[in-house]
């Protein structure tokens, strides 16, 4: 909610109340964020709490509430229990309410011909490290509100970008009108699409069909209450039910106690994408998938209205070998430098691990070393973002080549996997304990981890990833 003053003539402009942040000691870093995801909010969020003085840039022209379930792991939980708000709650106080509940439910996993192999427990809650899953446009709306009105983090709306530029002193945007901004440093938070990829990378990359695609929705339980076959789903509140098969897998969640459904679909597919990769769905499509299989899948299908379907295209990228420009003052944050795979369920929080990791570097290194800060956040955050992103794809492999003589013996083979090493991570505390010493190895011209010196440009590179659709 707004920090305003009740005292005021409501006639009157509101008057904000001061940031729970006003006072931390300021750094004089300027920063300026492209894009107002999850990925931006959290890095202006992040340079807010860290003294910088931030200003996000979008080019939508207003906020509207779009997408379906999305989710966030323990490991983004603490970055949202750590937001301080006006009213002296948290901002994860506020995504819990819309967040699936599954500790009495669990995930149930069935064969794609509908036997039921397995039911994974829901680990308990942490309110320290909470878990959130739910519809991505209203956890948007919370932290894009948060940004606005109680931190006063300036947004700029509709905002359209023709290009990025550096120079030794300052980076900066040009808008399709003819103005432009500068600031210490530019931060590309504007997806898979992002013009900053251009200038970090010195050219431009094109997407490649993966041969595989995403059907899904999210839309009310009318027609599935109204159905005594399909009922029982929304009756029981919280549930979550997947079918597994042979280079498929089906997702079905039942949201804020049984009134909503939502469903992912990934498949094998064969168009060829180049620019666009997002479509209005076909409901046939959708069942010619599922030949063969249970056909409570199909039925559960057959309640979505057809508006709500969308046919999404997962599309390949090159791996990226740097995510900051050489000049040092241009950098890449989120899906602008690591997509991920749904079957992670780690993009969204990953791209906030992001955010609180740049924002640190940034002010430990201080205004006269923004470049040795940026290049800083790519040493400490690359070799995990690639970890993490190929659990996408071993996941993926998982279910879609599962050998179901082996899961017969050993049912917790199909388990979804849930890793201490990816969730039990605290990114600020990360941060906090590599900063210096890797400003240090940077000063000195070496990797932090080894003894010999290395061109910065020498960074690692992982497999190609895959382009998400959202976290599930």
């Amino acid at each position: 909610m707004p920090c305003t003053d009740p005292s005021l003539d409501t006639s009157s402009p509101p008057k904000r109340n001061p940031s729970p942040y006003s006072n931390v000691t300021k750094t004089g870093i300027k920063v300026i964020i492209v894009g107002a995801g999850f990925g931006g909010l959290c890095a202006a969020i992040e340079c807010h709490r860290q003294g910088h003085n931030v200003e996000i840039y979008e080019k939508f022209e207003e906020l509207k509430v779009l997408g379906d379930i999305i989710s966030f792991g323990a490991n983004a939980g603490r970055t949202f229990r750590r937001w301080k708000t006006c009213d002296g709650e948290r901002a994860s106080d506020r995504l819990s309410p819309l967040s699936i509940k599954l500790q009495d439910h669990g995930f149930n996993i069935h064969k794609w011909t509908g036997e039921l192999v397995m039911n994974q427990k829901t680990p308990p809650a942490n309110p320290e490290a909470p878990v959130f899953n739910g519809h991505r446009g209203e956890f948007h709306s919370v932290v894009f509100n948060y940004v606005k009105d109680e931190l006063g983090i300036p947004i700029h709306l509709g905002q359209r970008i023709e290009e990025y530029f550096e120079t030794a002193t300052e980076a900066g945007l040009s808008f399709n009108d003819g103005s432009f901004v500068t600031a210490d440093v530019v931060i590309g938070a504007d997806g898979v699409r992002s013009k900053a990829r251009e200038l970090v990378l010195g050219y431009e990359d094109k997407p490649k069909s993966s041969g595989y695609a995403v059907f899904r929705a999210w839309f009310p339980s009318t027609d599935m209450l109204a159905d005594p076959e399909t009922r029982r789903f929304c009756e029981n509140g919280d549930t979550f039910n997947g079918w597994i098969g042979p280079d498929v897998h089906f997702l079905f969640s039942t949201i804020k106690n049984g009134t909503d459904c939502c469903w992912v679909l990934t498949h094998r597919d064969s168009h060829d994408i180049e620019e666009s990769w997002s479509f209005p769905g076909r409901l046939e499509d959708v069942y010619k998938v599922f030949e063969g299989w249970d056909p409570l899948c199909k039925r559960i299908v057959s309640k979505t209205p057809e508006d709500k379907l969308v046919d999404w295209k997962l599309v390949y990228r090159d791996p990226l070998p740097q995510w900051v420009s050489d000049g040092g003052r241009t950098v890449l944050l989120g899906d602008s430098a690591h997509p991920f795979l749904p079957t992670s369920a780690q993009g969204a929080t990953q791209a906030l691990e992001d955010g609180v990791t740049i924002a640190i570097c940034l002010r430990s290194a201080g205004k006269d070393r923004v470049q040795s800060a940026t290049r800083a956040f790519q040493e400490i955050r690359y070799d995990r973002v690639r970890d993490v992103q190929k659990t996408g794809e071993t996941t993926r492999d998982l279910w879609h080549k599962a050998d179901w003589d082996k899961v017969a013996e050993n049912p917790e083979s199909i388990a979804f996997p849930r890793e201490d090493w990816i969730h039990g991570h605290d990114a600020e505390a990360h941060a906090e304990g590599l900063i210096q010493a890797v400003l240090t190895q940077l000063t000195n011209g070496k990797h932090p981890e080894s003894k010999a010196p290395r061109e910065f440009k020498e960074t690692p590179i992982g497999k190609a990833t895959l382009e998400p659709v959202t976290s599930y």
